[in-house]
C-alpha cells in the first residue's frame, strides 16, 4: 500500500509527514451556491431575517470553520492560517447566493480543505438562519477554484474561465 499517502506499509491510516517540505505561500479559493425561494432571497438581501443579518453572521461562520479544519477532516495537518476571507455575490435573477472563502498559509502543505471547509460552513450557516422561510433550500456547486503555492504550483478549474452572470459581491 506504499503508493497510498495516507496508509502505511500495513494499511494502517496515518497522517502524511510534511516535514521535508519547504514552506511556500499557499491560498486556496472556494465556491459554492445557495438556491433559495424569492421570499428568502429577498429577506436575506434587504436584511429583514429574524435572526439577524444573515450575511455576516454566515462570513463569521465560514471564517470560524476553516479555523476547524483539521478538528472535521480526518488526517488534515493544523495549519497556521494567515488570512481566511468569505465573500458573497447575490444572484436575483436565479434567487441564489454564491459563496467564496479564499484562506492563506506560509507553510507546507496546503489550504484547499480549509477553503472548501470554510464555504460549506458558510452555506450552511446561511441555511440554518433561513430555514424558517424556505425550508427547500439547496446547497451546491461546492468547488476548488484556484490554489496556488507548493510544488504543485498553479491549479485553476475549467470553471473559472464561464462567467457567472450578472453579480452584487457583498
Amino acid at each position: 500500500m506504499a503508493e497510498f499517502t495516507h496508509f502505511n506499509t500495513h494499511g494502517d491510516a496515518i497522517m502524511v509527514d510534511v516535514s521535508e517540505k519547504k514552506d511556500t505561500l499557499r491560498e486556496a479559493t472556494a465556491r459554492g451556491r445557495i438556491l433559495m425561494n424569492k421570499e428568502c432571497f429577498q429577506k436575506v438581501r434587504d436584511g429583514q431575517m429574524k435572526k439577524g443579518d444573515v450575511l455576516q453572521v454566515a462570513r463569521v461562520a465560514g471564517i470560524m470553520g476553516t479555523k476547524k479544519t483539521s478538528d472535521l477532516i480526518p488526517l488534515c495537518h493544523i495549519l497556521n492560517l494567515s488570512k481566511v476571507e468569505i465573500d458573497f455575490e447575490l444572484h436575483e435573477d436565479t434567487c441564489s447566493i454564491i459563496a467564496a472563502c479564499t484562506a492563506r498559509t506560509v507553510g507546507k502543505t496546503g489550504v484547499e480543505m480549509e477553503a472548501l471547509t470554510g464555504v460549506s460552513v458558510a452555506l450552511l450557516t446561511i441555511y440554518d438562519m433561513c430555514k424558517a422561510v424556505d425550508k427547500s433550500m439547496e446547497i451546491g456547486e461546492i468547488y476548488l477554484c484556484r490554489k496556488s503555492g507548493g510544488k504543485s504550483g498553479l491549479f485553476v478549474s475549467p470553471r473559472e474561465d464561464k462567467p457567472d452572470g450578472n453579480e452584487d459581491v457583498i
